[in-house]
């Protein structure tokens, strides 16, 4: 059987606790992993080198980057004492996660867009100024001197499982120069590894790479010992990091569609919009619209929304039709669909697609479950599931006049607001609950990658500091 080994400093290492991945449909075995336990992970990002990218510099790292784009698409990388081509991951990434083939596809490319333009993404962090900086520690910049120093030494990051578009956001690290700790989603040790492999074969050191599928205390540990990190994981799991400077946390989106007062009366000419917003990638991103604002017409939109949403079928992983994503753990749905129905309990709400289905939301096939979109309007911006986001196509509709907005809709990683209105869009620029803002006909999902996510990833790693170099004569 297929083993996926611990990578220690870049080394593969078969460890004696092992856990099984099997398929999410037939439960056939697939692959052992390899865990490290609590005092492994401690131990190597204690013992990894921190300098071993610096003789590299930034453009050679780029180069590198573009290379790998290249061949995590197209080569036979290592895995394990075998190797893989890039259809054989695409198939055990569907199997042990559920996702639909099409959706596999696509978020590896948007991995392979990462990678490729990465001088793209590491100009739009940095700002534009010259990459060199970073390799001798200062340099000249608009009449002035600019010095940075690596302030994450170690960068690690505790991945999920939903979605392998995630990984396009840690990539640049590595151009960045800093060595990577990473564990991987429980379900999902793929593409991490594969990219790590991609990075390798393009010249990457081994050394600058560790790979430590682990526990919730061995994730915690690695938060721990790196010097800086990311988190994604559910408002439970980011909550304890929520106010730590060294993890950079990427819990739910609560992303949002808004219209004003003009464009809620024309809201049919914005329904592919708001529809893909909330169902593209099988709705399992944080940059899915999970809820729609309107001042009026908000039961029209919804009910529109619900109609075309409620076509969508659970089809098996396989089938190019596919649209969502099976739960390989049918528990999970279970108690989604439960937390859905207990709030619908609580009067000024109604699930529109399940009236127009005529059936449950929750559909059981044999070894997994799925959930079908869910369109709820609510009548009340104070309802529990107003502003609530669950691991499907799920959003609410919501009726609230355009001068309470910005106090209603809280934090939101995206909002797209359809206006053209100067007032309310200063509003929206003003805001500090809004980490990406789009105005006009953007969907939630549409990314620009010179521009910081979440964070910058960038700003995160390094620190400027005061400089000044006497000049000889």
């Amino acid at each position: 059987m297929l083993h996926i080994p611990i990578l220690r400093h870049g080394v593969a290492y078969e460890s004696i606790d092992q856990v099984e991945l099997v398929h999410h449909a037939t439960g056939t075995p697939i692959a052992t992993v390899s865990q490290a336990n609590s005092g492994m992970v401690a131990r190597d990002i204690s013992r990894m080198a921190d300098d071993v990218l610096e003789r590299f510099s930034v453009n050679d790292l780029i180069a590198k980057s573009k290379k790998a784009a290249e061949l995590f698409m197209t080569a036979s990388l290592p895995i394990g004492d075998t190797s893989q081509t890039f259809d054989d991951y695409i198939g055990l990434l569907s199997a042990t996660t559920g996702m639909p083939i099409t959706y596999c596809r696509n978020n590896a490319d948007k991995i392979r867009r990462v990678l490729s333009d990465i001088d793209k993404v590491i100009h739009g962090l940095t700002r534009g100024f010259d990459l060199s900086i970073l390799d001798q520690g200062y340099g000249s910049h608009n009449g002035g001197t600019l010095s940075y120093f690596r302030e994450g030494r170690i960068f690690g990051a505790v991945l999920p499982s939903n979605s392998p578009g995630v990984h396009s956001l840690w990539v640049p690290a590595i151009a960045l120069k800093a060595p990577i700790a990473l564990k991987p989603g429980r379900e999902e040790p793929w593409t991490p590894y594969r990219i790590i492999q991609a990075f390798c074969e393009a010249g990457v050191p081994r050394e600058a790479f560790g790979f430590y599928p682990t526990s919730h205390a061995g994730a915690a540990e690695l938060l721990r010992h790196v010097d800086r990190s990311m988190l994604f994981g559910d408002r439970k799991t980011t909550q304890p990091w929520q106010n730590d400077p060294k993890v950079e946390v990427h819990g739910p989106g609560f992303s949002k569609v808004i219209l004003d007062d003009e464009s809620a009366d024309h809201w049919e000419k914005h329904l592919d919009l708001i529809a893909t917003s909330i169902a593209a990638n099988g709705g399992r991103s944080c940059i899915n619209a999970s809820s729609i604002w309107t001042p009026r017409n908000g039961r029209a939109i919804a009910e529109a929304l619900a109609d075309r949403l409620a076509k969508v079928e659970a089809l098996a992983a396989d089938d190019p039709d596919a649209e969502i994503a099976a739960f390989a753990n049918p528990a999970v749905a279970r108690a989604i669909n439960s937390m859905i129905d207990n709030d619908l309990r609580t009067d000024g709400a109604v699930d529109l697609t399940k009236e127009i289905r005529g059936s449950d939301r929750l559909v059981e096939k044999e070894r997994v479950s799925y959930l079908l979109p869910t369109v709820v309007w609510c009548e009340d911006h104070n309802h529990p599931l107003a502003n609530r986001e669950f691991l499907f196509p799920f959003a609410s509709v919501v009726e609230c006049p355009e001068s309470d907005l910005l106090n209603a809709i809280g934090s939101s990683l995206v909002v797209t607001a359809i206006t053209r209105n100067k007032p309310l869009i200063d509003s929206l620029m003003q805001s500090p609950n809004i980490d990406r803002l789009n105005i006009g006909s953007i969907p939630t999902y549409q990314l620009s990658w010179d521009q910081p996510h979440e964070g910058n990833l960038f700003e995160h790693l390094y620190r400027q500091r005061a400089f000044q170099v006497e000049s000889v004569a």
